[in-house]
Formats: structure tokens, C-alpha cells, sequence
């Protein structure tokens, strides 16, 4: 009943401060779809660029034949402009220029090798993104010559091919799809980290910078319940911000620029809720890990950077994934954060989560709570004690 009674009580003061909440509500559950939107924007300008299928050429006039063999590809040939250089160091250029010499069509004539120029810059990202189609526009343009060189000569161009490669892709589109969506256990993450932090705070800290703590340790209730009853009301918050993070990427398909981004990016009902059931364990052990760190602070502004290191942690262990693109290993399942953001990755693939996976992090989550919980009900004990 004391539990109950804390509980309710920190639940309402964690939803009257409104001013946090509505910050920790636009930091952590907004930004997930915005960085969605943003990348949406971006590949879809890629796409619409893809589709204009423009090149740029810095003496067309001196080379009609490869001018007409880009054009019977379905491609126009744009002029470079006299600074071009410049206008891509500055990225006002957004395309690639192939530099055509005047001796071009000689050169081709006498049997020798021309060369082209081509000019990007790789800190120019849009630029660089059309290199590999003008240099496979040029290699096209070399196999076609070749080809129609050994036939005036008779000579079958199988000859010059040993073997011929065949591709094969086993991923599914889910697969496929967490080339977007894998970013999306990390926003979850934020979430889950963010909402518990200020809730964890102001209950612990906030509590002994009010002056509020001594006063409710006086009163006859168990100091481990109290502790439990803001426990829970810490997670219940986390929760609660981990839900509205999970199910606003489902609207957030809506406002998806580009058909191929929105096929990509399938996450659902079904999806949000594993997501809450694997996020929901950890989300318990944040809020009991948090609390028994700001516990021994006398203030908020001291327990948020005793709290940093943890943040950061949490933070970081889920770039592991992406910084080793490896096979998972089962030792990644011990690690909090890691462990969470792995099998959401599961999740996303469509690929079944594991009993062995799901018991050795629900196991970490529990300790941690447990040893979170006990940590501060002992604080708690020593200084109703004195």
C-alpha cells in the first residue's frame, strides 16, 4: 500500500511538471521521424536526380560519338559551366563533370587512348553520388567500341569472357529495409534514456535539494517501499515515452519522400510492440541504475553529471553494431543497451528473437534492477537511520 501510495504520488508530479515533460517529449519522441523526414528529403532528392538522368560534360563538342552514346542510353548532355570547379567546391554544382580533350575523336581514329578527366568532390555529397554512374556511362561506352571493333574483324566477343557472373540477393525485404530502419532502435533507446533521467532526478536528488527526503523517511513506511514505489513510478514514465517514441514512426511513414524509401521502411503495429517488450525490461533496470546514482547527489545539477557517464554509455554501446558490421555474437546479449538494440534489429529483419537471447537480457535487466533497488533502499535506510 505504501509502494501504491508513493507511486501515485510521483506519477502526478512527474506529469504536472509540464515544461520537462514537453521537452523530453520533443527531444526524444519527435526526433526520430525528423531525422526519418531529413533522410527522406535527402535520398529522395538523390532519386529525383537519378530520374532527370542528366550528365555533365566539359567539351561535348569534341567527342559527338560519345555524346551520341550517352544520349542513346536516355541521357542529356548538359554543358559544364566555365567555373565549374568552383561551383563544386562550393557545392552549387550538384553533378560530376566529365572533361573531354579536343583531340578526342582523333584519338579514336589513330587507335589511341584518350583521356577523360573527371572532376568531383567528395566533401560534395550529391556530386559524388553521380561519379559511379558517369564512369559507368564510360566503361559502357569502351565495351561497346571493343565490341564493335572485333566485329569488323570477325572475332566473337564471348572470346574475351572466361565466365560470366550471375548476382543473387538473400535478403528479404525486411532485410533490405533495415538499411532505414536500423537507426530506429537507437531513437528508441534516447527515448527510454531521456524520459527516465528526469523523472530519476527529481525523485532522488530533487528530493534531498528540496529538502522533501528527510520528511518522508520520518514517516512509519519501510524505506524499501518507498523506494519501490518511486521505482516504478520512474519506469512507468520510461514507458510511457518509450510508447509514444515506438508507434510515432508509424505516422512518420506518411510524411516519406520517395516510393522506394516507403517500401523500404516497413514497421508496424506488430513491430512497435516487440520493440515495447524487448525496451520494457531495460527500461526498469535505466530507471533502477539512475536512481542509485543520483541518490548519494544533494542536487540535481551534481546528480546530472554523475549520471553522464551512464548516458553515454548507453549512447555508445549501440554504435557497436554499426561501427562492426558483423555476425552477432552471443556475447552481445550481456551487454545492456548492446543486448536491446540487437534484437530490435531482429525484430526489424522479421527474423525470430531467441529464447537463449531474450532470457540472458532479460537476466541482465533484472540483476541490474535488483541491485539498483537495493542500493538505494540502503541509502535510504542509513539516512532515516541518523
Amino acid at each position: 500500500m505504501t509502494a501504491w501510495t508513493v507511486f501515485a504520488k510521483e506519477w502526478i508530479d512527474a506529469l504536472r511538471d509540464r515544461r520537462t515533460l514537453a521537452v523530453v517529449l520533443l527531444s526524444s519522441v519527435l526526433m526520430g521521424p525528423l531525422v526519418l523526414v531529413a533522410l527522406s528529403s535527402l535520398l529522395a532528392s538523390f532519386e529525383s536526380r537519378a530520374e532527370r538522368r542528366e550528365v555533365v560534360l566539359a567539351g561535348a563538342e569534341s567527342a559527338p560519338t560519345l555524346v551520341n552514346y550517352i544520349a542513346r542510353q536516355g541521357f542529356t548532355v548538359k554543358p559544364a559551366p566555365a567555373d565549374y570547379e568552383a561551383q563544386l567546391k562550393r557545392a552549387e554544382l550538384g553533378d560530376p563533370v566529365l572533361v573531354i580533350p579536343q583531340d578526342f575523336e582523333a584519338a579514336l581514329k589513330s587507335g589511341d587512348l584518350p583521356r577523360l578527366l573527371l572532376v568531383s568532390d567528395s566533401a560534395n555529397k550529391r556530386a559524388e553520388a553521380g561519379a559511379g554512374r558517369l564512369q559507368r556511362l564510360v566503361a559502357g561506352f569502351n565495351r561497346e567500341r571493343a565490341t564493335l571493333a572485333l566485329a569488323l574483324r570477325g572475332v566473337s566477343v564471348e572470346l574475351l569472357e572466361s565466365a560470366r557472373v550471375d548476382e543473387r540477393d538473400l535478403a528479404s525485404p525486411q532485410t533490405r529495409g533495415t538499411q532505414i530502419t536500423g537507426m530506429l532502435p537507437f531513437f528508441v533507446l534516447m527515448a527510454v534514456l531521456y524520459g527516465a533521467l528526469n523523472a530519476a532526478l527529481d525523485s532522488t536528488a530533487g528530493e534531498r535539494e528540496r529538502g522533501s527526503l528527510e520528511p518522508l523517511l520520518m514517516n512509519p513506511a519501510a524505506p524499501l517501499a518507498i523506494v519501490l514505489g518511486k521505482w516504478a513510478a520512474v519506469t512507468a514514465v520510461a514507458l510511457l515515452i518509450a510508447l509514444l517514441s515506438c508507434f510515432s514512426f508509424i505516422p512518420a511513414q506518411w510524411l516519406l519522400r520517395g516510393d522506394a524509401l516507403a517500401a523500404l521502411f516497413q514497421f508496424g503495429v506488430h513491430e512497435a510492440l516487440w520493440f515495447l517488450a524487448v525496451i520494457a525490461p531495460f527500461a526498469a533496470a535505466l530507471a533502477a541504475l539512475l536512481m542509485a546514482v543520483a541518490i548519494r547527489c544533494r542536487s540535481v545539477k551534481e546528480a546530472q553529471a554523475s549520471t553522464a557517464v551512464l548516458g553515454l554509455g548507453v549512447s555508445l554501446l549501440p554504435l557497436f553494431g554499426l561501427l562492426n558490421p558483423g555476425a552477432e555474437e552471443r556475447w552481445h546479449f550481456w551487454v545492456p543497451a548492446l543486448a536491446q538494440n540487437t534484437l530490435m534489429t531482429r525484430v526489424l529483419k522479421g527474423e525470430a528473437l531467441g529464447a537463449e537471447a531474450l532470457g540472458v537480457s532479460l537476466l541482465v535487466c533484472l540483476l541490474m534492477t535488483l541491485a539498483g533497488i537495493v542500493f538505494v533502499a540502503r541509502v535510504l535506510r542509513r539516512a532515516a537511520v541518523r
